[in-house]
This record gives C-alpha cells, structure tokens and sequence, in this order.
C-alpha cells in the first residue's frame, strides 16, 4: 500500500504543479506579477484593475441578475486575508433568497454597522451572489500562514460579504481550506456552504460527537424544513437525557426585513425563549437555532473525510459563467438531487478535471496491481 500512496502523491504533486504552471501564466498575461513564495502580494496592472461578475442592483427576480465587467478587483486589505481566483462556484437556495432581498437589513448592518445612521438605501449594491467557491489563492496577507499562493483552496462565503459569480473573492485565512486532493474545483464547489452549515448546527448547536446516538431514540435532531416538523420531531428525542433540537428554519432574518431590526430581533429572540422554556419544561430538550458560521478548521476535516471517500460530491447540473441566470432558474425549479455548480474558469478547470481523473485511474490501477501481487505471493 506504501507504493499506491507513493504513486498517488506523485501523481497529486503533478497535478499540483500544471495548476501553478497554468495559474502562472494565466496572471502573467491578465498583467500580474506572481512569485509563488509565502507572503509576496501580487497586484493588478491598471489596465487589470476590474474583473467580470455577476451582480445585482437592486432586489427582485431573475431579471436583476446582471454580468458586468466593471467590478474592481478585490485586494489583500489585513493582514489574516487570503485573495482567490474563482475556478467554481455553486448556488444555495440562500442566494435565490439574497437576490429577492432575504435578510437585507441585517447583513446590510453586518456589512457596513454605520449604515444604521444613514439613509442611502442604495449603498449596499451592486451585490455579488454565490457562496460556495473552489479556486486558486493568488495573494496573501504578511500574517497568512496556513496557505500560499498557488495553493488549491476552497471556502464558503459568508453572506455578508461579496460573493462568489466573480473572477476573484477575498477571504480570511480563517474561513478558507485546502480543497480535497481527489476533488475537481467543479466538484469541490458543491460541498463548503452545506458542510459548514451542517456542522454549525451539528456540532456547535447540538453538541454532537462521535460518542453519541448510540441509543434507540436520538440525541440531536437537525431540522432543515420547520413548520409541521417541530410537532412530530421532538418526540424522537430521549427525554430529560439532554437532547437537543436544533433547526435551520428560523424567523430571525424574516422578522428584521419585515419589521426593522430592533423590533425583529426583540419577536425573534422572545420566540426563541418561549420554545426553548416549553421544551427544557415539558421533556428536558434543548430547543436551539442553528446557523451557518464560516469555518475553515472545519473544512480542513471535512476535505479529510472527502479524500477518505466518506463523503462524495453530488452535482446535479453544471453551467458556464455566461449562464448563470440559467443556472438559477435551474436552482429554482426544485426537486434537485444535487449542487448546481458555475465553472467561472472553463479551461482551467477542465485540465484540473482531466488530471484529477487521470490521477484516480492510475491510483485504482495501481491499487489493483497490489491487490494481484498480495494473491500470488
């Protein structure tokens, strides 16, 4: 087996080194200046300073959607940022949410916390959507240390900053990871947003460890639906044993758009408190919302559990950059069984798909050979 991980980390380094061969001279003729070293800040040419995106300026339906190659380049402004060129990109219903206006006020003010002096209700746009992004760092800040430039990442956006339908995204080196080795950027895209989100609410919400579960009725149940579920659900849970129920669908967001964000914050927080007392009262649960929180530690595990083949990426529909109102739609009919993923870089990414897959044939193969020998000795 020492000689199939020999071959397969071979194969890997190669595939590492054609990606920083092509993202070299890819910048090289956008007119930027990269040294693949720790800390060495590239930047843009004058004639290089914006990128293309999709952007919306106001909120509403599909028709906002709006590609522009106007949008200036994101920089390497502190010293914990990582910048990142854009290979993949996957939609969330989050983003269809973004785009009609869900949760405006209160990301507005996590954008900008002076912006609730102010009256310029425009000054949140134009906004970039997507959360989930795969692609190559090309910049780090002096205080970076867990990635360099040249360094296949992936991440997931925080809604509150600009996202990922651009050419680049700037992060901080806490919320980006070493994307899984075995993974093409295409599919890597579709696993970050999810992933962060189930463990936020997993492990952070309900105290989920390797240890529990182990019984007939459940220690922690994840609700991503709401409504009806809560009604059912919580008999599922063991009674005075700690258990904890913890649900995505909350009326936090919905409550600051419609009502304000002081109003909407005092509603959300007293039905919070209301359910959360009937239920410690009733049965001993812990009734708990469950958020998504950015988190590139744990993604670092999760890329771990991809390349052991414990979790595999599910694409259902891929589109290209010039597509991406079509790739809502896409998003937006329901019934999906997968991610619907946006190649921002078409050529690129196809050679890492080509490679990856390449790398995975020589690996079984070898994987095989061993197997062969094992029996004939």
């Amino acid at each position: 087996m020492c000689s199939v991980g020999a071959m397969a980390s071979t194969r890997l380094l190669r595939l590492f080194n054609a990606k920083a061969a092509n993202s070299s001279k890819t910048l090289a003729r956008a007119g930027w200046s990269v040294c693949f070293r720790r800390n060495v800040c590239s930047s843009p040419s004058r004639l290089q300073s914006c990128m293309s995106a999709w952007v919306i300026d106001h909120y509403g339906t599909n028709e906002v959607l709006k590609y522009t190659e106007e949008i200036p380049i994101p920089t390497v402004n502190s010293p914990s940022e990582v910048m990142i060129k854009v290979h993949a990109a996957s939609l969330n219903p989050l983003d269809v949410s973004m785009r009609g206006g869900y949760g405006a006020k209160l990301l507005k003010l996590r954008r900008d916390p002076l912006s609730v002096m102010g009256t310029d209700n425009d000054s949140e746009f134009p906004v970039i959507l997507g959360r989930d992004v795969a692609g190559v760092v090309v910049d780090c800040g002096s205080e970076v240390t867990h990635v360099v430039p040249g360094d296949e990442v992936w991440a997931a956006v925080p809604p509150w900053k600009q996202g990922s339908l651009a050419e680049y995204v700037t992060l901080t080196e806490y919320e980006v990871s070493h994307k899984p080795k075995l993974l093409s950027h295409t599919e890597a895209a579709s696993i970050p947003y999810v992933a962060n989100t189930a463990l936020s609410a997993l492990v952070n919400a309900g105290g989920l460890c390797r240890d529990s579960s182990s019984d007939k009725r459940f220690d922690v149940i994840l609700d991503s639906v709401g409504g009806e579920t809560e009604e059912w659900a919580m008999s599922l849970l063991k009674p005075w044993a700690g258990a904890k129920y913890v649900t995505l669908v909350t009326p936090l967001l919905l409550n600051t758009d419609s009502m304000g964000l002081l109003d909407g914050t005092f509603h959300a927080g007293f039905t919070l408190h209301s359910k959360a007392l009937q239920n410690i009262i009733s049965s001993g649960v812990f009734y708990r919302w469950g958020f998504y929180a950015p988190d590139g530690p744990a993604l670092d595990e999760v890329s771990r559990l991809v390349d052991a083949g414990k979790i595999l990426p599910v694409v259902e529909a891929q589109f290209p950059f010039t597509q991406v109102p079509q790739a809502f739609q896409k998003l937006e009919q329901g019934h999906a069984r997968g991610k619907t993923v946006v190649r921002v870089t078409e050529e690129d990414d196809r050679q890492a798909e080509e490679l990856v897959q390449n790398s995975r044939t020589e690996t079984a193969e070898s994987e095989q050979e061993v197997r062969e020998t094992a029996k004939q000795n």
